[in-house]
């Protein structure tokens, strides 16, 4: 299943009501695809959340990527 493959996604109805997030934070995947986009590079962002992994981010556009295919 997606969640074995990418521990560090998680859906959860009582995490953000189920928005998919970054496992152990409430920050959504969403959040993290914007700061992206804008320019803000994967360093700046690991900085501003250091409970963030370059895994994790790589994680969000795998399940990105697997929503969208």
């Amino acid at each position: 299943s997606f969640m074995k493959k990418r521990p560090y996604v998680t859906l959860d109805p009582n995490v953000l009501r189920g928005v998919p997030c970054h496992t152990g934070t409430h920050i959504p995947l969403a959040t993290t695809f914007d700061s992206l986009a804008a320019g803000v590079s994967v360093k700046t962002l690991l900085i501003a959340h250091p409970m963030l992994r370059v895994e994790a981010i790589q994680a969000a556009f795998a399940y990105a990527a697997e929503l969208a295919s």
